[in-house]
């Protein structure tokens, strides 16, 4: 095997039969640089020989992908340390994408996080560490474990940062107050004394600046350049000719040639700087700290002979039966056995009053038990409750990137060397035109520490990090930076009518009798049918015979035909139940009972007939209320310039009546669930970035093709899993609060990007010139990081109201 020949085995999900399995392997074979691909259908696995100097992993996966299939990936986040600026990101990120079996790598500056997509038989979290580390960086794996060591491990970070600041302030002090007598003319007595300040701005140097010095010969030793680099080689320039003058100038003309000033002043407003971005990086995942702060640390629960125990929230099991008195919060999600109870679930909906909970009833842990004692039994524990769910969507949200920071990563990525050139032209000018070496050199030094890569970098991820943490305070949950960007530029929104705009949960209203049956027995037969059907329409039925203490039968055939209703056998009776389509599918006409239909229909009421043995015997007529808030937020998103349509299977004359209580003008009815994706498209074609908001299993290929897909956080797992956005409480003021939310946070990001732009801009053009002094640079380029992030804090004030 040649040095650049290697192996790589790739796990690939989605193939259905050993055809699949020779197309992926097809595809591969004809790539440049492949040698050898050998697809196993059975052990879903990709064996590939290839020439790494003309093919890597990621273009397999890219080309599998292509194909149609996907592949199983690990994903691994990791805590970083020892980054300075943006630039320090960049190269982490080139850094780990590089790296034999990495898909993908993504790296916050703001949240000192990188998240990386990687095939494990080909690289590990061990080496993905290992390779940040040669760098001259470190890292960590990010786990729930080691959350608490990582906050006091910022905590100590801010403490340290701290005292330096202080150490630093005091020796840097005398210089300062040596400088301004001489500037007004006075003399300074022993401040001035050149070796004084040697001892004074030594330590400074060296001792506090060596993290600089640390960073900026790791990235030198690499072929890199980062801020360090910038402020060690504009500080050591300072001191250097400075001791140089000392040693040798006559004193009596020394101090025009001394800056340690100069130089111990850079590095206290650097590190200051550093100390208070610190502090205000910290406020910016306060969200994601009132979250954590919802958890229970014990539960209780019935263990050994029925004894009541107290323990460990993580030691709870699925299955263990725990106790809730009052007040208490709920430790884990799960279903009440025994009791009742009113539980308070505004962390989780944003509703203020408290919910009636009943056996038989589902509880989520962190909630607050209101006023009953009730025992639970532990659906879901751990990592896999609905809480940190939530926690782990908005972690991986904050860790991500908006498509509008890749420019300033692109810049960020040259941002350094371009500014080691300027600064050369610059001294070359002032020395070679003017033949000023003293100008040339502070010049030189002053555009070398106000060149500030860190606004660049921070200036995106800053305001997404506040942005999701906010949204996920109003029970909005934002997948992504991309989702939350592209969440302003909505032109059109397509709202699902059952459960979205309507309560999803219908009562019957009406049972007629057209044929030779009662009423009773239509509704029995019906409900029978219906009995394991999880359709909210379905639910209507069946509890409308509950409630009237009906016994049903249990169907001996059952089948859900989707779009048109239902088919099932019950006491050797054939019944087709569902829309005027089953009927003209089973050739049974409706003529007969159209202007009833019709009647009911204009009522806003859907309906069902039923035919038993190829007859039709009756129509059922079910109404689905309109949610509180459905028609106050679709006149708000009307306001904001915002097309608002309907989708629905029902028929036009319900959807219509539906669509005229809330003020819709645009209504798809009658659209079967395969094909509200290719209406979505249709809106699409049309130029507007479109939105879907839906809550059920048929409205997930929609919210997938949209632009942005939205769940109803109360509808299925499966449409929030397709969703970018899910609305917790299923109001419709959600999506209201999401675009304003996205609106509000993309004006901060173009606040922070215009700043960092424009600071450098004007920055380095007046140091080139002379007007700034190298202090005044340092204390600029230390400033103009936390302006950014301070910034970005102005979003915790957020209320959407105040957004237009």
């Amino acid at each position: 095997m040649s040095v650049s020949e290697k192996k790589a085995g790739i796990r690939i999900k989605g193939m259905s039969c050993a055809a699949c399995a020779a197309r992926i392997e097809k595809a591969i074979s004809k790539m440049p640089g492949v040698l050898r691909a050998n697809v196993n259908f059975a052990a879903e696995k990709a064996n590939i020989t290839y020439d790494s100097g003309k093919t890597s992993v990621s273009d397999f996966i890219r080309k599998i992908k292509d194909v149609g299939y996907d592949v199983i990936m690990d994903k691994a986040e990791l805590g970083l340390k020892n980054m300075t600026c943006a630039s320090c990101a960049a190269r982490i990120e080139k850094t780990l994408a590089k790296q034999q079996g990495v898909y993908s790598a993504s790296v916050n500056f703001a949240a000192e996080t990188a998240t990386v997509e990687y095939i494990s038989s080909e690289i590990d979290v061990k080496n993905l560490i290992k390779a940040v580390r040669n760098i001259g960086y470190d890292a960590y794996e990010k786990t729930e474990a080691n959350v608490d060591w990582e906050k006091k491990e910022k905590d100590r970070e801010i403490k340290t940062l701290g005292r330096l600041v202080v150490i630093s302030a005091m020796l840097s002090a005398p210089l300062i107050a040596s400088m301004i007598l001489r500037m007004i003319g006075k003399p300074g007595g022993i401040l001035d004394n050149p070796w004084l300040q040697v001892a004074l701005s030594a330590p400074v140097q060296f001792a506090i600046g060596f993290k600089y010095y640390r960073g900026a010969y790791h990235n030198l030793k690499n072929g890199n350049a980062n801020m360090d680099v910038l402020i060690a080689m504009g500080t050591s320039a300072a001191f250097f000719y400075s001791l140089y003058n000392v040693l040798t100038q006559p004193m009596e003309m020394i101090h025009n040639y001394l800056y340690f000033e100069a130089s111990a002043v850079i590095i206290t407003l650097i590190t200051l700087g550093k100390y208070l971005e610190a502090l205000a990086k910290g406020r910016t995942s306060e969200a994601m700290k009132k979250l954590m702060g919802l958890q229970p640390k014990t539960a209780r629960v019935i263990r050994n002979n029925d004894q009541e125990m107290d323990i460990p929230v993580e030691e709870v099991e699925v299955g263990d039966i725990v106790v809730v008195r009052p007040g208490e919060k709920i430790p884990v999600d799960g279903k009440i056995i025994e009791g009742y109870s009113s539980v308070d679930e505004s962390m989780l909906t944003g509703e203020s009053i408290p919910v009636e909970k009943k056996a038989g009833d589902e509880v989520v842990g962190a909630t607050l038990n209101k006023t009953g004692t009730f025992k639970l039994e532990a659906r879901k524990v751990g990592k896999d409750t609905a809480l940190a769910q939530i926690i782990k969507m908005v972690e991986e949200a904050q860790g991500s990137k908006a498509p509008i920071q890749k420019m300033a990563d692109q810049i960020s990525g040259v941002f350094v060397p371009t500014v080691m050139v300027i600064a050369a032209i610059c001294f070359g000018i002032w020395y070679l035109v003017f033949g000023n070496f003293n100008a040339g050199l502070i010049n030189a030094v002053s555009v070398l520490v106000i060149a500030c890569p860190c606004a660049l970098g921070l200036a995106t991820p800053t305001s997404v990090m506040v942005g999701t943490g906010k949204g996920a305070e109003y029970g909005v949950l934002i997948k992504g930076g991309e989702h939350l960007e592209r969440a302003h530029k909505i032109k059109a929104i397509v709202l699902d009518k059952t459960g979205t705009i309507t309560r999803g949960k219908p009562e019957v209203t009406d049972i007629i009798s057209i044929g030779d049956m009662r009423p009773e027995e239509i509704l029995i037969f019906a409900a029978s049918s219906e009995k394991g059907s999880e359709h909210p329409l379905g639910e209507a039925v069946v509890n409308k015979a509950k409630d009237a203490n009906m016994k049903l039968s249990e169907p001996e055939n059952f089948e859900a035909i989707p779009g048109y209703g239902i088919y099932s056998k019950i006491q050797g009776r054939e019944i087709y139940f569902g829309n005027r389509r089953l009927m003209a599918r089973q050739n049974l006409p409706t003529e007969g009972i159209e202007d009833l239909l019709t009647k009911l229909e204009d009522e806003g009421k859907t309906v069902m007939i039923m035919a038993v043995d190829g007859k039709a015997e009756g129509v059922i007529a079910v109404a689905d209320t309109v949610k509180e808030h459905s028609k106050e937020a679709i006149d708000e998103l009307k306001k904001m310039g915002i097309e608002v349509w309907m989708i629905t299977g029902d028929n036009k004359r319900t959807a219509s009546a539906i669509a005229r209580q809330v003020g819709i003008e645009n209504v798809l009815a009658e659209v079967l669930p395969e094909n509200k994706a290719r209406e979505l498209e249709k809106i699409k074609e049309q130029g507007k970035l479109t939105a879907m908001v839906g809550d059920g299993i048929n409205d997930a290929p929609a919210l997938a093709a949209a632009d942005v897909g939205i769940a109803i956080g109360t509808g299925t797992d499966v449409a929030i899993e397709a969703a970018d956005i899910t609305l917790m409480n299923g109001d419709l003021m959600g999506i209201v609060t999401a675009i304003k939310l996205s609106r509000a946070t993309m004006r901060n990001i173009k606040q922070n990007l215009f700043w960092a732009f424009i600071y450098n801009s004007i920055g380095i053009p007046f140091a080139a010139l002379g007007f700034l002094s190298p202090a005044i640079a340092g204390g600029a380029m230390a400033f103009s990081s936390v302006s950014v992030v301070t910034n970005a804090l102005r979003l915790r004030r957020f209320k959407p109201e105040n957004v237009k």
